[in-house]
Parts: C-alpha cells; structure tokens; sequence
C-alpha cells in the first residue's frame, strides 16, 4: 500500500512532513509522496526523514490549473530530489498571488462584519494559508459551527467571501514539471466533472500537450470510474498514480493510506512512477 498523494503544514495539512513520514512508516505505507499546494517547502525535511526511517519517498507538487470545464482542475507534479529551482520562480509568482486571494478573502469576511486578521491566520498556519485554515479559524470564533458550513457560507466558489485564484493553463503547468524533470498527472479527475466520453477526450487532448499520467486510484473514486480511469489510461499510455488527499485534521475522515473507504493504492504506482523518473533524469 502506497500514498502518493498527500500534504503536510507546508500548505494545508495539519501533520508537519516530518511527522506526516514518521506516521507513514508506523501505517505500513510501502512509499509515500508530499505533494503539498503550490510550494516545495516541506519536501527537503520529508525526504531526508524519509532516508532516515527507511521509507521510500518522491517529492511532489500540487497545481491549481485553468480549466474553462463545470469543475475544477489541479495538476500534480512528482520529482526524484526536493531541490527543483527549475519551477520555484513560478510557485513563488504562484504564491505571491495566493496571498493577495488570501487578502481579498479577509476583507470580504471583514465588510460581512467578521472580525479576522492575516495575523490571526499566520499563528494558525505554519506554512501557506489557505481556505483550510480560514475555515478553522471561522469555527474557532465561533462564526459558524463546522468546518464544512466555513465552507459551504464563506468559501466555496460562489459563497459570499470566495476569491477565485491566479491560475496557469495547462500547457504552462505541464511544461513547468517537464522542464524540471517531473512527471506532470492529472489529479482526482472527478473534479473536472466531466462525462466519461468528455473526460477520455480532454485526457488525450492532455496527453498530446505533455501529460504523462492520471491519478486513477482516490479518495473519492468509485469502482466503476477507476476502472475507466485505468483502461483510459492504458489506451493513451499514460502512468497511473493513486493516493488518499490527506490533510490531516483539515479532513479528519480521509486516512492516510487509506483515504475514505480503505483506499488500495498499488506499490506498482510508485515503482512505475519512480522508474519513469529515473528514466528521464
């Protein structure tokens, strides 16, 4: 069992990547890969971790990506090292530019006559702030009761404090992870909300401009879209990938390893993600 999905503090996990590794190892996970929101941040402490407990490891990204579909596209990136100068420039323009969102978002709040400060939010997160952390604060003040209402009245897209993000296309995205020797997958291809025969269509439109894999194994997949996923993914010679989207207490109902409903992602991901990595450095 692998997990080749996941995110620690260094975005908006609640595990700091040491601690996301050593609980790895104590799950059993066969390997394992960070692959945290738009920064590289916490990938050099996982890996050297990872050395040190014996666990195999890759480093990752994950990429909010344009998509002009009903839903929502993010695009993940997987390295051999943690030290990727080729795409920092990007993920810092990336970050710059999630930090004003972020900005926008506390103003929002803040003329809906909610007290909120970016300062109250730094203490919170101790890395990248995101929605998560908005959300825990928002339930923290006792502005709204869970996590999920945060969501559901202040920032889902099309709730009253939402800023939609800056975002790449997907040739830029692609290309970024290719330039820097990462294999560029499609992430939960749920989220794209598109029909089978849509979705097998865009997927070779994306093949054709760089990708190289799609997440087919997930949290939130059922049997019946995994199967097509991986019968998609072997007629358009794409690698297949899986992992849980753990966050931590962010979403404490998705297990790491095992995601929702004792997710079964296969070694075989990770040996044929990590030999095409070799293959191409």
């Amino acid at each position: 069992m692998v997990d080749l999905h996941t995110h620690s503090t260094a975005s908006d996990g609640t595990f700091t990547p040491k601690e996301l590794i050593i609980l790895a190892k104590k799950e059993g996970l066969q390997a394992l890969a960070l692959t945290d929101h738009d920064t590289t941040q916490g990938l050099k402490e996982a890996y050297l971790t990872a050395k040190e407990v014996d666990l195999p490891f890759l480093c990752g990204v994950e990429i909010s990506v344009k998509f002009e579909g009903p839903g929502h596209f993010h695009l993940l990136g997987y390295f051999l090292k943690p030290d990727i100068p080729e795409i920092q420039s990007t993920l810092e323009v990336l970050q710059k530019a999630r930090d004003t969102r972020n900005q926008k978002m506390i103003e929002k709040l803040q003329q809906a006559g909610i007290e909120i400060t970016l300062e109250e939010l730094e203490e919170i997160a101790q890395g990248e702030i995101g929605r998560p952390h908005i959300a825990n604060l928002l339930v923290k003040k006792g502005v709204v009761k869970t996590f999920e209402e945060a969501f559901q009245k202040y920032l889902k897209k099309g709730a009253l404090a939402y800023v939609p993000k800056a975002l790449l296309s997907p040739e830029e995205a692609i290309n970024q992870i290719k330039q820097a020797k990462g294999v560029p997958v499609l992430a939960h291809p749920f989220t794209l909300k598109l029909s089978y025969a849509d979705l097998y269509k865009y997927l070779s439109l994306l093949k054709d401009i760089g990708l190289m894999g799609v997440e087919a194994y997930y949290t939130e997949h059922n049997q019946d879209f995994t199967r097509f996923l991986l019968e998609t993914a072997q007629k358009l010679d794409l690698i297949v990938t899986g992992g849980s989207d753990f966050h931590g207490a962010n979403k404490p109902d998705i297990k790491l390893g095992k995601g929702l409903n004792n997710l079964s992602v296969p070694l075989s991901c990770y040996k044929n993600l990590k030999n095409l990595l070799e293959k191409i450095n």
